[in-house]
């Protein structure tokens, strides 16, 4: 499995930690930012959201200093579905429900060990399909009239 990550300087920190903690067990292609200088957001959060979209990557995780900035930013990709996690329980609940295919997380917001809480639930859950399955179909056909 290939995860993309990527951050803006406000995930830095926390992007470098999850980074060390994946490289173990996963194929991780790190997009930037590569240090705490400032950058934009939007940069960041829709590089990764194309790398999903265009099959590069099964999965992103994308770092921000609160997580909203660089999720809407990713969202606005099309095929994406980006959650931003601050426990456990939305992480499962975003694959489970929504087949979240990106992971937003904030760096300002998150103590590492949490982080790696959050991303080992969401790595390690499965969409149920089902009743949620029409749910995202709805959004998919909505994504191509645009």
């Amino acid at each position: 499995m290939k995860i993309i990550l990527a951050s803006d300087h406000g995930g830095f920190e926390l992007k470098e930690i999850i980074k060390d903690y994946l490289s173990k067990s996963y194929d991780i292609e790190d997009l930037g930012t590569y240090n705490s200088d400032s950058v934009d957001y939007p940069d960041y959060g829709i590089k990764a959201g194309e790398a999903v979209a265009n099959g590069i990557a099964n999965f992103a995780i994308i770092f921000c200093g609160t997580g909203i900035g660089i999720s809407i930013a990713a969202n606005k990709v099309p095929g994406i579905r980006a959650a931003l996690c601050h426990n456990v329980e939305y992480a499962k609940l975003s694959r489970q429900h929504n087949d979240a295919n990106v992971l937003a997380l904030g760096g300002r917001f998150l103590n590492p060990q949490t982080a790696k809480n959050i991303v080992d639930a969401w790595l390690n859950t499965d969409f149920e399909g089902e009743r949620h399955q029409k749910r995202i179909n709805k959004i998919n056909v909505y994504e191509r009239k645009q």
